[in-house]
């Protein structure tokens, strides 16, 4: 049973709520060879973002290789028959532009920001880089440096990003999740030319990538673009199907402890294996979102907030979060951070005590109708970034959703009901599904261990 309490007022002045704006107008199309094409029309200003989204990631890399994909990522740029090493990025500039590239577990992505009548120039560029990419020892190499760096910068460096690894490794057993996006730090040390360009020739392709292009351009101007710059590109016949080792059924919660000296604040920090958004059917993931912002979204007005932080102050800080964007099944977030002096075993019990609540007494309706109007809100917001909007739907596209199941988010998320969220509640909340993980200063471990 949701908690049925006094009304209270959606906005301290008494404003209407926003209501949710038609969709965007996207057309969307696919050439002979395979390629997809999804144009987004916004016709404010003469700007525009080109993307190219391929459909691999660190989760689709071979065994020994972790990391090959962000690597080829920096080595996209190294240069083909037509530009020098750097060219690229460096032309993009002269015209007024700006660019880069990311990679994640499901997708690699490549982006330019620029005056709409510079597309052409654009789409000629990555089509040449998709199929005409040339790599010595001489760039290659070098790169393996920087991108070891990288690792040393973002994740040896910080106690944190070491303990989150060492959970994701926990949750997925047999699944690629479990490995990080960078990679492994022995297994980049072994990257070389070859690597690369095995990984290349078999996943840039048309066939494999999603051109997405958004702002003040024409659908028929962009077909072709893409005709003239990608059309002749021909599709690889022998690119493999997208299939992954999955995870076994989890039989028993899982348990870390890690420890470093580095760690200021201790925390406790818990996953459990959640489903993600799935094409056509995406409510459960809904429900999950309002979940995560319900129990630990902002301090002011969560329950792990209120409960820990505000009202028996024995939290410095809590929060939640769950991003269903993902191919696979995803996890579900819950931390909390103890104030000093409270040990992180009681900062755990704080956790469940929350979560248990949360069951007993359900979703408190007026926080679910402010958070129902923020997520309005936030629909209208992020119409106002060409680059946020095109991502959305590359992550989505290149997640298993489609151009619909984008554009019909939004009101599937208006339509979850305090009973969705519970229920969802209800199904996650297994031990038996989870990794629980404390965090904690090093001299506070040996200290136990000795004790013991």
């Amino acid at each position: 049973m949701h908690r049925a309490i006094a009304p209270t007022l959606l906005l301290a002045c008494g404003l209407a709520l926003p209501t949710v704006t038609t969709a965007e107008e996207v057309t969307s199309f696919t050439l002979d060879n395979g390629m997809d094409v999804v144009v987004i029309e916004d016709h404010r200003a003469p700007v525009a973002v080109n993307m190219v989204w391929y459909r691999v990631g660190a989760a689709d890399e071979p065994a020994g290789k972790s990391g090959i994909a962000h690597f080829l990522e920096h080595l996209m740029f190294k240069g083909t028959e037509s530009l020098e090493p750097g060219e690229f990025s460096s032309t993009v500039e002269l015209n007024g532009g700006s660019d880069n590239a990311f990679t994640s577990q499901d997708y690699t992505g490549y982006f330019q920001r620029v005056a709409a009548d510079r597309l052409g120039l654009m789409m000629e560029m990555e089509a040449d880089r998709m199929t005409g990419l040339q790599l010595t020892d001489a760039e290659v190499l070098p790169e393996r440096d920087v991108i070891l760096e990288e690792r040393n910068q973002r994740v040896e460096n910080s106690a944190g990003a070491l303990f989150g690894e060492q959970m994701r490794a926990a949750q997925y057993f047999n699944h690629p999740y479990g490995i990080p996006i960078i990679g492994w730090k022995h297994e980049m040390e072994g990257l070389g030319r070859e690597d690369a360009l095995d990984f290349y020739s078999e996943y840039y392709a048309p066939n494999n990538a999603i051109l997405i292009v958004a702002g003040d351009v024409e659908p028929e101007e962009i077909r072709t673009l893409a005709e003239a710059h990608y059309g002749a590109i021909p599709a690889n016949p022998d690119l493999p199907d997208r299939v992954r080792p999955q995870e076994p059924p989890q039989r028993a919660e899982r348990r870390l402890s890690f420890a470093d000296p580095r760690v200021g604040n201790p925390y406790v920090k818990r996953t459990y294996l959640a489903p993600e958004r799935n094409s056509g059917a995406q409510q459960e993931a809904a429900a999950l979102v309002y979940l995560a912002e319900l129990l630990g979204g902002s301090s002011a007005s969560s329950l792990m907030g209120q409960m820990l932080e505000f009202d028996e102050k024995s939290a410095l800080y809590t929060t939640a979060f769950y991003d269903g964007l993902s191919l696979d099944a995803t996890t579900f977030t819950l931390l909390v951070m103890p104030v000093e002096g409270r040990t992180l075993a009681e900062g755990e019990a704080d956790m469940d005590r929350a979560i248990a609540r949360f069951l007993e007494e359900g979703v408190d309706e007026a926080t679910f109708e402010r958070l129902k109007m923020q997520l309005r809100a936030n629909e209208i917001y992020r119409k106002d970034s060409l680059q946020g909007l095109a991502r959305s739907y590359g992550e989505a596209l290149t997640s298993g959703l489609t151009v619909e199941d984008v554009q019909a988010w939004p009101e599937v998320l208006q339509k979850v009901t305090p009973e969705d969220v519970e229920a969802a509640a209800a199904r996650l909340f297994d031990r038996a599904n989870a990794v629980t993980g404390y965090l904690e200063k090093e001299e506070l471990a040996m200290l136990t261990e000795t004790a013991q």
